[in-house]
């Protein structure tokens, strides 16, 4: 079983300022006007209406009531590669643009999803693992499944090849995992999908250049956060949706989120090679209420982490804990207007000594 999404420490020291914001953000979001952004939150999932994986699994009527939102909530929901265009060139997105994704390919996608999202006609991406379709009895898709989803217009997005952990893989090796998926791709669906999304959304910096090498327009992981125009294309962020954290509170506060504009963040690798990290960033542009600046980790037992400013514009976290094998992460939420949050999120992969 795949484990996958929000961890679930740091969500749980967000809930207290999540639950302040919420009857702000009912009351706002159908009212506001709209204006003109450079920024869009993207939510994702994997498996629809199957209770054996809790983990990646989300119920029906939590989905269905997810697309109730989107559709009555004063959002606009658009596809993923109109998004990711529409950053690079600059040109503006409405306030509250959400974009759709689904990893795996799983079988509950096209069976149970795919007729919600097509009777709402809301826009999706799903992003395939070619090593898993068409492989019987599976849990996976046919590539017959696959090609009439792309047919019908759902945007088909590259995934590797077997879903292997990217970090735990020589570089060369994840060069085979890109070629050997492109093969599949152009074979059965006639072109290799643009974008990609990384499996388990591990990755460092020199996957990331492997990836942008290999002529992706852009690359997502799996941290919190929202994309805007001034992100790394190569490492955009994804907001998890599971049965345990996919209320519709949760999706409000995502699909409402603003960007937390950083830059020169460290360390400049998301393979730990140092355990606990020196985690900090400079901030891209001013917050006049930066002292409410509150950052989580996952490998803290709950609550916040202390913060350090050096300047008007660096923030440093001196983790005392160190993480665990596999992924850790960190988020910082600072209160924007109208309730909403402006985030931005990290993920770490740990290696095993």
């Amino acid at each position: 079983m795949r484990k996958i999404g929000t961890d679930q420490r740091s969500i749980m020291g967000l809930k207290k300022l999540q639950r302040a914001a919420l009857a702000l953000i009912m009351t706002v979001a159908a009212t506001a006007p709209a204006f003109a952004a450079d920024w869009a939150s993207v939510i994702m999932y994997h498996r629809f209406g199957d209770s054996r994986y809790p983990t990646t699994n989300i119920s029906l009527k939590q989905f269905q009531a997810h697309v109730t939102e989107l559709k009555t909530g004063g959002y606009t929901v658009l596809p993923l590669g109109k998004i990711v265009d529409s950053l690079k060139s600059g040109e503006a997105l409405p306030d509250r643009t959400v974009a759709l994704t689904v990893d795996d390919a799983y079988l509950s996608v096209y069976q149970n999803a795919w007729p919600i999202l097509k009777e709402a006609g809301l826009p999706f991406t799903v992003f395939a693992s070619t090593g898993h379709l068409g492989n019987r009895p599976s849990d996976y898709m046919s590539w017959t499944q696959l090609k009439e989803m792309r047919d019908a217009g759902v945007y088909i997005g590259h995934h590797s090849a077997s879903h292997s952990h990217l970090p735990k893989l020589s570089l060369e090796k994840v060069r085979v995992e890109i070629a050997s998926a492109n093969t599949a791709f152009q074979k059965n669906l006639g072109f290799v999908p643009a974008l990609f999304a990384y499996p388990y959304g591990e990755y460092g910096s020199d996957i990331k250049k492997i990836i942008a090498e290999s002529g992706f327009k852009a690359a997502f992981g799996q941290q919190s956060g929202v994309a805007y125009a001034g992100h790394d294309r190569f490492s955009f962020p994804r907001f998890a949706m599971s049965e345990n954290y996919g209320s519709i509170g949760r999706l409000r506060l995502a699909a409402n989120a603003l960007p937390l504009r950083v830059r020169n963040v460290t360390p400049t690798d998301n393979i730990l090679k140092k355990n606990p990290p020196a985690f900090g960033f400079s901030l891209d542009e001013k917050y006049e209420n930066l002292k409410q600046l509150t950052c989580y980790s996952s490998n803290q037992s709950g609550g916040s982490v202390p913060i350090q400013r050096l300047g008007d514009d660096r923030v440093e976290i001196r983790l005392n804990r160190a993480y665990q094998p596999g992924r850790g992460r960190i988020n910082c939420t600072l209160p924007g207007p109208e309730g909403r949050f402006r985030w931005f999120g990290n993920l770490f992969y740990i290696p095993r000594k």
